[in-house]
């Protein structure tokens, strides 16, 4: 227990806020959570649509098998046994990729689960790639080791140790003299965290495809019901969690942080105020002159993720029963660089007889630029109309790759404006700032706002995903405590 007198308010009740404030809450931190929506969760939390829970944030795990790295973090947060989850590639393919470049790819490739497995797949499908092949994998186990041995909190490197690690990985399979085939099956893991391969650091993609091939699991539980997990757990550690409560300013005097002010007009005081949102946003709570000119010039110049557009229907479960991988439908270049993709996911839903069909796909920003301004609810029939042909040619495509679909009924159809307004992020960008290698020094320097008091946490402080966003949380701890009482008090 550290400290019962510092008064700790974290903004935003995304994993990233609620682990960090499980986190100070253990260690003796009074702190409260505030969040716009009337739910916590951001989104981790799953919505019901005709009796259907339709996923946003979370499709599979990486990396939860008894000590692995979100084991670990799941075990010392106190959340593990509230999260059921099942193993994925029990039948040899997690992820099955469909590319449509056959003249440069496989018509498929099958993700498995583990290293060896994945390189023997590599090897089969492309046999001209050997030493490439041997190179690429012996980094991404050098790159688990790194990642499950916890080395980015405790190893003596400072935050510009990923530097180290920043070539861009096209680069990298470019010296190696890799086929565009294997390009394409290899870019996916930068696709995964928003990035194209080209301007991937190589730390980034290697940690997201060791992520999921360490192993990988499915939510026996809907999104929603893993938020109130983590929700409870931190009332549970007498943590408060204040919904409906909208961030108006950040209070800030003489660069020491003294608290917010809500839309409302409620001030509420606090020691150490944490965003857990958009840095960008939390830039727009600040007065003028609270940060230094520098640090608001680079967090207004950052580049985001692009974001997302999902389509979630109901079909008939006879026919088509849930699929125990995800598929991938990959749009790529003669020289094997990604430039559109889908994912579909059947699962089972809440009824016997249904199947839940899901389907995301880029944001296509440009589309919905006339609409920039207004407010969800408030976007008139041509906006609708837009969503709905989008659905309808995505659906169609879908039923290209998964057979004709039978009893299908549309359930929602989300746009990058529905993320933005929900989430509180630029443009509705899914993976917040954009982790290229040309904005490496950037995003390193996020969390030296330069107020004392002052913290971000959540996916934009290190990595995306739900690792990348947890570990982000430990890391603004370890910020907060110091690097020594940070590794004396916190045992993972």
């Amino acid at each position: 227990m550290l400290s019962n007198s510092k008064k700790v308010l974290i903004i935003g009740s995304g994993i990233g806020g609620l682990s960090t404030g499980i986190i100070l809450a253990k260690l003796g931190y009074d702190v409260r959570i505030l969040e716009k929506n009337r739910r916590a969760g951001g989104l981790l939390r799953s919505y019901t649509r005709d009796g259907f829970e339709c996923e946003t944030g979370v499709h599979y795990l990486g990396s939860l098998a008894k000590g692995q790295i979100l084991d670990t973090f799941f075990t010392y947060l106190g959340v593990k046994e509230g999260i059921p989850v099942s193993r994925m590639g029990t039948n040899g393919v997690i992820d099955r990729y469909l590319f449509n470049a056959t003249e440069s790819n496989p018509l498929k490739f099958d993700l498995p689960e583990g290293f060896d497995a994945f390189e023997a797949n590599l090897h089969e499908g492309f046999p001209r790639d050997t030493k490439c092949i041997q190179s690429v994998v012996a980094h991404i186990r050098d790159t688990s080791k790194q990642l499950h041995n916890l080395d980015l909190l405790f190893g003596t490197d400072n935050d510009f140790s990923l530097l180290d690690q920043a070539e861009p990985y096209g680069e990298i399979l470019d010296s190696l003299g890799c086929s565009p085939g294997l390009r394409s099956v290899l870019a996916m893991a930068s696709s995964w965290i928003g990035v194209a391969v080209g301007d991937c650091p190589a730390y980034y993609h290697n940690m997201a495809l060791a992520s999921y091939l360490s192993s990988s699991w499915r939510l026996d539980i809907s999104g929603a019901a893993m938020a109130d997990v983590f929700a409870k757990r931190f009332q549970n550690l007498g943590g408060t969690i204040q919904t409906g409560s909208e961030i108006d300013k950040i209070i800030v005097q003489n660069r020491i942080v003294e608290g917010v002010e809500l839309i409302s007009g409620e001030r509420v005081d606090a020691d150490i105020v944490i965003g857990a949102i958009h840095p960008q946003m939390v830039l727009k709570m600040l007065p003028d002159g609270a940060v230094k000119p520098s640090y608001r010039h680079r967090i207004q110049k950052l580049q985001n993720t692009h974001s997302i557009f999902s389509v979630h229907a109901s079909v008939d479960a006879t026919v088509h029963p849930e699929k125990p991988y995800n598929i991938y439908n990959v749009d790529t270049d003669p020289a094997g660089n990604i430039t559109d993709l889908k994912f579909y996911q059947i699962r089972k839903s809440g009824r016997q007889e249904k199947s839940l069909l899901s389907i995301l796909t880029s944001g296509h920003d440009e589309k919905w630029t006339p609409w920039k301004e207004s407010k969800s609810g408030r976007r008139g029939n041509e906006y609708n109309s837009l969503k709905r042909d989008c659905a309808e040619q995505l659906l169609e495509e879908a039923a290209g790759v998964l057979g004709n679909f039978s009893n299908l009924k549309l359930l929602d159809v989300a746009t990058p404006l529905t993320l933005r307004d929900w989430m509180n992020s630029p443009d509705g960008s899914t993976y917040g700032v954009l982790r290229s290698t040309g904005q490496t020094l950037a995003t390193a320097l996020l969390n030296r706002t330069a107020v004392k008091g002052l913290y971000l946490a959540g996916q934009n402080v290190l990595a995306p995903g739900v690792i990348g966003t947890i570990m982000g949380s430990f890391s603004t701890v370890k910020l907060i405590l110091g690097p020594e009482n940070f590794i004396k008090n916190v045992s993972l």
